[in-house]
């Protein structure tokens, strides 16, 4: 009998891994210049100020998206990733950047390290978010703001089942490897019945993050997007549990 060390989150880095080269191809993964890319700043100005050159950590940074939009906004960018190829890809993209190899959950960063910490779509895939939003807690500097960008894309109304099942559909009728693998990860994750606002927000408070927004106002991001993504996703992406949250670390008294 065979023994494996292999855990979900090795699994989670080669899915994602498997998927860096067509990543940027895929439209609400990649940024646009234009339209998309000011209403991503506009986001990211009314959560953080303004950039003043502060230290700010990209966590699952993927091909350096959102590390490319806060390098716009004027951060000092690292970004962090467990995927190699999508740091490989990161780092051809945007040279003048930092990006380290790493687990989001287990960062090995030291103590009061960044001023801000980022994520897009990254809460959703966490094994342990208690003991990740705890261990962002502890890299960020007294005072600095955590800013996650994510959503609920498991449970959803009539509307969404509908619609998902018009996006979804390939001519076979079959589901792809692609779609088995994420949806095995997903039926093993901590959100596995999907990550609401409401729910996220109550763990951050518990890791000790304080003024915690949630903001659902990201509807400018997915009218600039209806052009690429098509009326079928455009309307899938509308109907979903997407929002932004913010939180700061308490300053020392």
């Amino acid at each position: 009998m065979s023994i494996s060390n292999r855990d979900l989150r090795d699994e989670i880095r080669d899915y994602w891994s498997d998927r860096a080269a067509t990543f940027d191809n895929d439209p609400g993964h990649r940024i646009d210049d234009g339209a998309e890319m000011a209403a991503w700043e506009a986001l990211f100005r009314r959560h953080l100020g303004d950039a003043d050159g502060r230290a700010l950590l990209d966590l699952a940074s993927g091909t350096g998206e959102i590390s490319r939009l806060c390098q716009r906004l004027g951060f000092q960018v690292t970004g962090l990733d467990w995927a190699e190829p999508m740091l490989a890809r990161a780092r051809s993209k945007l040279p003048g950047v930092t990006f380290l190899q790493a687990d989001a959950e287990r960062t090995m960063l030291p103590d009061a390290r960044m001023d801000v910490i980022v994520t897009r779509h990254l809460v959703w895939t966490l094994v342990d978010p208690a003991a990740a939003f705890a261990e962002w807690f502890r890299v960020l500097r007294p005072g600095g703001t955590l800013l996650l960008v994510d959503g609920d894309f498991v449970s959803r109304g009539w509307l969404g089942r509908m619609l998902q099942r018009l996006v979804l559909q390939n001519p076979n009728g079959a589901a792809t490897s692609h779609d088995v693998r994420h949806r095995d990860i997903l039926a093993r994750v901590h959100f596995n019945n999907g990550a609401r606002a409401e729910a996220v927000a109550e763990m951050l408070q518990a890791a000790g993050f304080d003024r915690i927004t949630t903001d659902m106002r990201l509807a400018p991001i997915h009218r600039a997007q209806a052009a690429q993504l098509g009326w079928r996703k455009s309307l899938l992406r509308r109907s979903e549990h997407r929002y932004a949250i913010s939180a700061i670390k308490p300053a020392m008294s």
